[in-house]
């Protein structure tokens, strides 16, 4: 290639050279130097345009100002500005920053966006393994939907559970403990099943169900207490909570109905 100049800097790279170079394309250059935002510095004889040192370091500044979407004016604004090669590097700098913050910001406000639609969610069933953990089984689902599928509670609960996002079933399990917690500690205070105080955590107990899946009167609440008893795995469920829990669960539940049924 020659390299004649018609100034002192030393010439570079041709137009095609550059182009490759700094991934920009050959009509684009041709747009810089006719509007006059890079214009060569250097010809060969034939009068090709030949970039000089110079030309190229301003074209890579060109080239990163562009990268951050700033219109060609503004560009051309910081750098024609007055000011050392330094004080011209710091003014990039602080544009390009000023950009890294806009774009944490974005992605800040993509997750958050993110967050909620997942949070929208329907739970899966390793979120309710991760909330319930033993608690929960994919068996004793099963044999539950075997066992109640038909009758209008179950149809009336798997309505609404199917909705419930992972959310949603972080305050369940949070009621759920409220609720167990204050069962176990009425028990522990030595209060009587028929005591107020655990007739109130016995209606909690059924309101809490009554809201989150499935229509529970007094009667019904009955049944469930009973079944507490009668299934080994609802009852081993209780007394892992504290000893004698499973029993005191169902007497203050047959309390609870028998002072709402003779209010």
């Amino acid at each position: 290639m020659t390299t004649t100049s018609q100034h002192t800097d030393r010439v570079e790279l041709t137009v095609g050279q550059v182009a490759e170079t700094f991934g920009v394309t050959v009509r684009t250059l041709h747009h810089y130097d006719a509007i006059g935002l890079v214009v060569p510095s250097g010809r060969t004889p034939a009068g090709y345009r030949l970039y000089t040192d110079a030309d190229l370091a301003r074209l890579s500044s060109v080239v990163t100002y562009r990268r951050l979407d700033l219109p060609l004016d503004e560009v051309r604004d910081l750098l024609d500005g007055d000011g050392t090669a330094a004080e011209h590097l710091l003014r990039q700098r602080a544009v390009v920053v000023s950009r890294l913050g806009e774009l944490e910001e974005l992605v800040v406000a993509i997750d958050r966006a993110l967050e909620r639609e997942m949070n929208d969610q329907p739970a899966t069933t390793d979120d309710l393994k991760e909330l319930f953990g033993d608690g929960f089984t994919e068996e004793y689902q099963q044999e539950a939907e075997e066992r109640w599928g038909e009758t209008d509670a179950w149809k009336q609960s798997k309505r609404r559970t199917d909705r419930y996002t992972k959310a949603d079933w972080a305050e369940i399990k949070a009621e759920q403990d409220a609720v167990g917690a204050e069962l176990v500690a009425a028990m522990q205070a030595g209060e009587p099943p028929t005591s107020q105080r655990a007739m109130d955590a016995a209606e909690a107990h059924r309101l809490h169900i009554h809201r989150r899946f499935y229509d529970l009167d007094h009667t019904f609440h009955r049944g469930l207490a009973d079944m507490y008893l009668a299934d080994p795995r609802f009852t081993r469920t209780y007394e892992e909570q504290a000893p004698g829990l499973a029993q005191y669960v169902h007497d203050a539940i047959h309390a609870n109905a028998n002072r709402h049924e003779q209010a």
